[in-house]
């Protein structure tokens, strides 16, 4: 799913939420939850989109409605195992979709 089709998902209202994965090293991977699946955000040429910190995805996703999001730490030895996030307990904590609100 790239940044287009996640806009258009959220105004439809068909997002459950947005989950922005902290990984190992300081990068970020953002994925929408709909329709009780997984969609990772892509760039224009399809790869995954990495996101330096909470503060640019939000400006990333300025446009888009409110919807609930998380920011969520991976499970740092499923991390280094390869595993995807979420295979194991991890924490995951509702934060706002704007700053200062």
């Amino acid at each position: 799913m790239n940044l287009h089709d996640l806009s258009n998902h959220a105004h439809a209202g068909h997002i459950d939420e947005l989950n922005l994965i902290s990984m190992e090293g300081g990068i970020y991977l953002l994925e929408a939850q709909m329709d009780g699946r997984a969609h990772p955000l892509s760039d224009s040429r399809g790869a995954t989109l990495h996101l330096r910190s909470v503060e640019h995805a939000r400006d990333l996703l300025h446009e888009l409605p409110k919807v609930p999001f998380n920011l969520v730490h991976a499970v740092v030895h499923d991390e280094m195992c390869g595993m995807p996030a979420g295979s194991q307990d991890c924490l995951k904590v509702p934060i706002s979709l704007r700053s200062g609100w």
